[in-house]
């Protein structure tokens, strides 16, 4: 799978690339990330990728220009004009990182997951203009309900979310199908109607509570269900406590229906 991370701070990347899970994908052939510095893609000796609002206001704008300019070269054509839009590659997303965007959760990275390429388009300042949004991007992903300096840090999350969900990425893929807002398809193997009922409706669970060694530590003692050997308890006591603590720490989840995908 191909990211490439359209930005005006590239060496911002160095880092999150440079671990984990990320740079496995990468060394093992599984991605490919390519950071674009935005200002290659001005035209004057300034290299401005900003501007005044128009109608006045605080704060500057990202450019339109530079932004099209970037994805066309990237992608190879153009994107077209108003009065003739191309039609969007197959299998390939531009996603606008944006505090005004949908908000961005495990279906969507299960989505972006399935394509082929991404281009990430890294806003700062005040906002983009919105006709990036309109005519370019084909998605404006929020990762939550606040501000931040920049869609740079969003990207980097997205691209990790999306680059564990690939074959191969995990050393056990089973780990990423049993986590903190996985849909849990295997509702046979729940024994409470709550349960059965949460996941028959798509509703997502966070992950159940872990425990390793030592099993007392200053008297805290791991569960004993745990110890004890029997696999089915185990798995009907990891349901029952994902449940409770979905119900605990985010109960708006029980209250929103699943993404379209």
């Amino acid at each position: 799978m191909r990211f490439e991370l359209i930005t005006i701070f590239p060496e911002f990347f160095a880092g999150p690339l440079a671990h984990g899970v990320v740079r496995r994908a990468r060394e093992a052939g599984i991605i490919r990330v390519e950071v674009e510095d935005l200002r290659q893609f001005t035209k004057d000796r300034h290299r401005s990728v900003d501007d005044r609002p128009f109608g006045g206001g605080e704060g500057m704008v990202l450019k339109p220009e530079p932004l099209f300019e970037a994805v066309e070269s990237l992608l190879g054509h153009s994107v077209g004009d108003a009065s003739a839009k191309s039609t969007p590659d197959r299998g390939t997303a531009v996603v606008l990182l944006s505090a005004a965007g949908k908000r961005f959760t495990q279906e969507t990275a299960r989505r972006y997951a399935t394509l082929e390429r991404i281009l990430f388009l890294c806003g700062r300042y005040e906002g983009v203009d919105e006709r990036v949004a309109e005519h370019l991007a084909s998605d404006e992903i929020s990762i939550g309900d606040f501000v931040l300096s920049g869609g740079e840090l969003p990207a980097a999350l997205v691209l990790d979310a999306v680059t564990r969900l690939l074959p191969g990425a995990l050393g056990n893929q089973a780990s990423s199908q049993n986590e903190s807002f996985s849909l849990l398809e295997r509702a046979e193997k729940s024994q409470t109607g709550a349960l059965h009922k949460a996941l028959s409706h798509g509703r997502t669970l966070l992950d159940f509570p872990h425990y390793t060694r030592p099993a007392d530590y200053r008297g805290w003692k791991v569960p004993e269900v745990l110890i004890g050997g029997n696999h089915a308890e185990v798995a009907q006591w990891r349901h029952r406590m994902a449940m409770e603590k979905t119900l605990r720490n985010r109960p708006d989840l029980f209250a929103e229906e699943k993404e379209p995908v």
